[in-house]
């Protein structure tokens, strides 16, 4: 396994946000965390990152495996361009000098932005989102956490979205999306676990898909009573 997660708890000011949550990601597996809002996906993703400290339980990671990360609200330095903000992180991942614009080039085209100055404060919501999937790439990472990588994305931009998570998981990469877009976690991610107030109320994957049911099906079964 690239990531288990062991009877996960995380409370806040004597309320939990995250209740015994227990679930494994194998390698090249896309794995998504569903659930409303206030459902413990983001606070799971940074407590995966060790960005916030669980309360109790365990985050078992395989060892030396890169980790990429994008934010539901990405946010960057506004007074630079994004070929600018990727060469910046670039260089604090301590990428070699001679590969730096190459890299930028390549993750600019690979997720359907532009090269040129225009900064980021200028950037759409959905410009935002392509950027902050270039930084996760960065270095080439073999595990990639994304935060509702679809939001504010229009129709094309989803499907281009998509397309590329299946080019990166065919790739190798293991991948674990936050979503409420359940179209297309359905056909991106091979199965994943649907989350209220912090637990897991149902495991599925794409059996369950497959056996005459749409994961909005499954998804709004399963929370029909615990919302």
């Amino acid at each position: 396994m690239m990531i288990e997660i062991a009877h996960l708890n995380k409370e806040y000011k004597g309320k939990k946000v995250v209740n015994d949550l227990s679930f494994s990601v194998a390698e090249n597996e896309a794995f998504a965390l569903l659930g409303s809002n206030g459902a413990g996906k983001s606070t799971t993703i940074k407590m995966i990152l060790g960005l916030v400290k669980p309360t109790g339980g365990k985050v078992v990671k395989t060892d030396n495996k890169a980790i990429g990360y994008s934010p539901e609200s990405p946010s960057f330095p506004s007074f630079l361009s994004g070929g600018e903000v990727l060469t910046y992180y670039a260089k604090l991942q301590n990428i070699p000098r001679e590969e730096i614009n190459h890299t930028v080039e390549r993750l600019v085209r690979m997720v359907g932005l532009d090269i040129d100055k225009t900064k980021v404060k200028f950037y759409s919501k959905g410009m935002l989102q392509r950027l902050a999937l270039a930084q996760a790439l960065l270095g080439d990472p073999e595990i990639l956490l994304l935060d509702e990588p679809c939001a504010g994305l229009d129709a094309m931009g989803r499907i281009e979205m998509i397309e590329l998570l299946k080019r990166l998981k065919k790739q190798g990469k293991t991948i674990i999306i936050n979503s409420h877009i359940l179209s297309d976690i359905e056909k991106v991610c091979d199965r994943g676990v649907i989350l209220n107030k912090g637990m897991v109320l149902r495991n599925w994957s794409q059996e369950d898909i497959r056996e005459n049911y749409t994961l909005e099906e499954i998804f709004t079964e399963t929370l029909g009573g615990a919302v």
